[in-house]
């Protein structure tokens, strides 16, 4: 009979096998349980805080912050238009003296650039012939008055001999004509004698008005012939400014109206002017029309022949707070700006006045004061109601801002 010895590790198995299965149920119910609290089990987020900083309020509206080159600071000034124009300096008197007689230059006191007041001996010719010819001339008139005297004695005695009928009429008559040819003779010298003074003192030449003199056409020791070009003489104290506008701009010239501009070699510096008169026809070929502006030149700063490059104000404004056109939004008939006030954007209403093209500027009548910021630049997502942060102002910024503002309490307190 074979008896059979259990292994003693099976009842170990079995045992083993029964609690396998409970086992995996438990990490199956773990896993589902973490992957429950991953899921759903954050803690739930704070309210969102409102305006007034109650619990439960909306959420806070987002903050746009601006560049210094989307916003521009409001200041108050004259806003002019202005027409460009540019041209010549030309002296408004000038002179060229010339000879009236013939002779010999003696002597020239003056030179190139040099000042002459009107009436200053400027050269003399040598008058010895103007002498002698006064001479001659008065001695014919010496001559014609002893030939007026015989006459009258003539006629004296003929009148006794008509009365005692000695003489006829007719003899009478003719000692009376004689009378009248002596007398005649007599004015005619003595205007003979009055052109030989005249060219006498011609000989002497003296400068006709102040200025400088711009040309000297002798020497002394030359010989002159009468209508010979001697000095040129130009006045300085004021300037014709010649410019050249076009035809369909001179509609907007008036007599009157300034004008600045520069000049070579003067960059630093502005000269003014005022138009005085304003040519009636075109230029040939350009189809331009000449403007004449006066030009005051007290200090004889400009000469004769610069090239100037300047304006004309045809039109101006008192002094108003100017914004850039960029900055209008609405329509023309209704126009408003985006102006910032306490960090946020408003649309603000403006009444516009004088418009500047040329610059882009306008000026602005009712709805804004200086040293407001208003938005230039054309953002989208910046509307009424946005709130915004303003850049930090630069101590230049400040300073112009704070300057804007004096000038204009000034300006409304004078």
């Amino acid at each position: 009979m074979k008896l059979e010895t259990l292994h003693p590790s099976l009842p170990t198995t079995r045992s083993s096998r029964r609690w396998r299965a409970p086992l995996a149920i438990v990490i199956v119910l773990a896993a589902g349980g973490a992957g429950w609290t991953a899921l759903h089990g954050k803690p739930p987020a704070p309210a969102n805080v409102a305006k007034d900083g109650k619990d439960g309020g909306k959420a806070a509206a987002p903050v746009m912050e601006l560049a210094g080159s989307d916003i521009a600071a409001i200041d108050a000034r004259a806003l002019a238009v202005k027409l460009p124009l540019s041209g010549s300096l030309a002296p408004l008197s000038s002179a060229t003296i010339k000879s009236k007689v013939s002779g010999v230059v003696e002597l020239t006191t003056v030179q190139e650039g040099m000042s002459v007041a009107a009436g200053q001996v400027l050269a003399r010719i040598d008058q010895a012939d103007l002498r002698a010819r006064l001479q001659q001339q008065q001695a014919a008139l010496d001559e014609a008055q002893a030939r007026l005297a015989l006459a009258s004695k003539n006629e004296n005695n003929s009148q006794t001999l008509l009365k005692q009928r000695f003489i006829s009429q007719t003899a009478y008559d003719a000692t009376q004509n004689s009378v009248d040819l002596a007398r005649a003779n007599v004015k005619s010298a003595a205007a003979m004698v009055e052109i030989a003074r005249i060219a006498l003192n011609d000989g002497v030449i003296r400068a006709p008005i102040s200025g400088v003199i711009s040309k000297r056409h002798v020497q002394a020791g030359e010989k002159l012939a009468p209508d010979m070009p001697v000095f040129s003489i130009v006045n300085l104290s004021e300037l014709t400014l010649e410019a050249q506008v076009p035809a369909t701009e001179i509609p907007r010239v008036k007599i009157g109206q300034a004008v600045s501009f520069k000049v070579d070699g003067f960059q630093g510096r502005d000269f003014s002017g005022k138009v005085t008169r304003i040519n009636p026809a075109t230029e040939a070929g350009s189809r331009a029309m000449l403007v004449y502006i006066a030009v005051q030149n007290q200090d004889s700063a400009l000469r004769a022949g610069m090239f100037a490059k300047g304006s004309i104000v045809t039109d101006h404004a008192e002094l108003a707070p100017i914004i850039p056109l960029t900055a209008l939004r609405g329509t023309s008939s209704a126009p408003l700006v985006y102006k910032i006030e306490a960090g946020k954007v408003i649309a603000q209403a403006v009444k516009l006045g004088l418009r500047n093209e040329d610059e882009g500027l306008v000026a602005v009548l009712d709805g804004l004061q200086a040293g407001a910021q208003v938005i230039v630049a054309r953002l989208d997502a910046v509307k009424p109601g946005t709130q915004v942060k303003l850049p930090a102002a630069t101590p230049a910024e400040e300073a112009a801002r704070q300057a804007s503002a004096a000038a204009t309490a000034a300006a409304k307190k004078g």
